[in-house]
């Protein structure tokens, strides 16, 4: 049985556990969390003297959400709990049963490893802890109010104001909604930094006694960006949201000029009903399959680079690399602009508008209410081919989940992103084709000496994929593919290719 903190110091218990003794039994991980306020008269100290000998004392400082969800986490995984607070007996009842709730002072004694769970600006109340706290692990958990440029960091300052103990950053991307629910609920990574391997090993350990899968970011140093990583508001996201949104107002307005602008001009006609619905029905698409472009643009400027500079081994521009690490997020951007798209499309024939236009071409008759191969034709072939458009589309979107695609190999997501991503732009290239049909050629279609607008977006989708094309051409291909092999011209060596029986001079792999 596992001595009481009153039978056992603090130092020998820590002495085991660092001896690399096992914490809980692996069994213990998948129990549920443990609800507070359970009854049963047994003391907390007797509680604790029938754990496991060898698992350590952990102990909170604070009482607050973080803490209490901290707690019930660390009780569920089978660890002995000291909870420090100012006021303990207005603070017990938040917390279980099996977690005592004392003095600061007593569960600095008590504990192996402390977590600090109290804000930045109340450190210098815990100063007085200083001697009981010295030789143990702190575990910082604090997070900033705003993004730092340079340190020091909340976790640095600690390690300041406590020399004598080993400073451990980590839990502050973890909320304590994740905490109170468990792992599976939320993110499983706590991402942790230390300038003491040992102590940082150790927090490690008890990260997978709580179901969680610790990262490791290095020295102390790191926690400056480790604080600022909660932070963040969609920083991979600001450069996509910003393409969609100029974008979708371009677009809008060279549609609202051309179909609603000109015919007021022109004739007085009013059709400004068309600005919520039809303009922006026809809007959407066109973000849409520009931003699909996008994505695979930089892909076909980077092999031309390639083949240009004859190596792999030149650093893409600073913008380049920025574009090709934003890809996903403008598929998924564009995959949001298709699926309106499509939905605004179903509520076409809801309109009152439209409804007009029908009775009024059923009672006028005449061409408009006739039979006609052509446009029947054309009308099936543009549904059709949006509708395997937008599949594939879904098909990427869903790929691009990590639950999804962390269960696909390389050539499998490759071949999902790659060739059916290829096949998506195809699609809807061929859906706006389709669209277009003959208008090019109508002179009426060039309102204020403007083209259409589905001329407009195909020129993006056209470039990338004649240059998809040139690049599938076999002499192409192939020094293509033994520059991302190694080669580069430069120096003469003999290399060949896997299958390739001939062997040629080419230069420094």
């Amino acid at each position: 049985m596992c001595a009481s903190p009153h039978q056992e110091g603090a130092h020998g218990r820590k002495s085991r556990w660092m001896a690399g003794t096992s914490v809980m039994p692996h069994g213990e991980m998948k129990r549920p969390l443990i609800e507070g306020g359970g009854g049963g008269g047994a003391s907390r100290h007797l509680e604790a003297s029938m754990s496991d000998a060898d698992c350590p004392v952990v102990g909170i400082l604070g009482t607050g959400d973080f803490s209490r969800s901290l707690a019930r986490r660390l009780v569920a995984s089978g660890y002995q709990v000291v909870v420090g607070s100012r006021t303990p007996k207005r603070s017990v009842a938040l917390f279980p049963e099996e977690a005592e709730v004392t003095s600061q002072m007593e569960a600095a004694n008590q504990a192996d490893v402390v977590f600090v769970a109290v804000y930045p600006e109340h450190y210098s109340t815990l100063v007085e802890l200083r001697q009981a706290l010295a030789g143990k692990i702190l575990v910082d958990v604090s997070n900033g109010m705003h993004v730092k440029q340079e340190g020091p960091s909340h976790a640095q300052q600690l390690a300041e104001q406590f020399p004598e103990s080993c400073v451990v950053k980590g839990f502050n991307t973890v909320s304590a909604w994740t905490l109170q629910t468990g792992a599976r609920d939320g993110s499983r990574q706590v991402l942790l930094c230390s300038d003491s391997s040992k102590a940082k090993s150790l927090v490690m350990q008890l990260c997978r006694s709580m179901g969680f899968i610790s990262v490791d970011m290095g020295p102390l140093s790191a926690s400056v960006e480790v604080e600022n990583l909660p932070l963040y508001l969609f920083p991979s996201w600001r450069v996509p949201i910003i393409a969609t949104l100029a974008l979708f107002l371009f677009f809008y307005l060279y549609n609202f000029t051309r179909d609603v602008l000109h015919p007021f001009v022109k004739s007085g006609k009013s059709v400004f009903y068309k600005m919520p619905i039809d303009t922006v029905n026809v809007t959407l698409p066109s973000v849409s399959l520009v931003l699909l472009a996008l994505v695979y643009m930089p892909g076909v400027y980077a092999a031309f680079l390639q083949l240009m500079w004859g190596t792999k081994y030149n650093r893409f521009s600073d913008w380049l690399d920025r574009w090709l690490t934003r890809r996903k997020q403008l598929g998924l951007c564009s995959f949001l602009c298709a699926l309106l798209h499509a939905i605004y499309s179903l509520c076409l024939p809801m309109r009152k508008s439209a409804r007009y236009d029908i009775y009024a071409a059923a009672k006028k008759g005449g061409p408009e209410t006739e039979w006609n191969d052509e446009k029947v034709w054309r009308m099936e072939l543009y549904v059709s081919v949006g509708i395997m458009a937008l599949g594939l589309l879904s098909l990427l979107a869903v790929a691009s989940l990590p639950s999804v695609s962390n269960n696909l190999n390389w050539r499998e997501f490759s071949f999902i992103q790659s060739r059916l991503g290829y096949s998506a732009l195809i699609m809807a290239t061929l859906h706006t084709l389709i669209f277009g049909w003959n208008r090019a050629f109508v002179a009426d279609q060039y309102r204020f000496l403007l083209p259409p607008t589905f001329m407009l977006v195909l020129v993006l989708p056209c470039v990338v994929l004649l240059g998809r094309l040139a690049l599938t051409v076999p002499c192409v291909a192939q020094r293509l593919r033994r520059i991302r092999r190694g080669w580069e011209k430069g120096r003469h060596i003999r290399f060949t290719l896997p299958g390739d029986q001939s062997l040629e001079d080419i230069t420094n792999v």
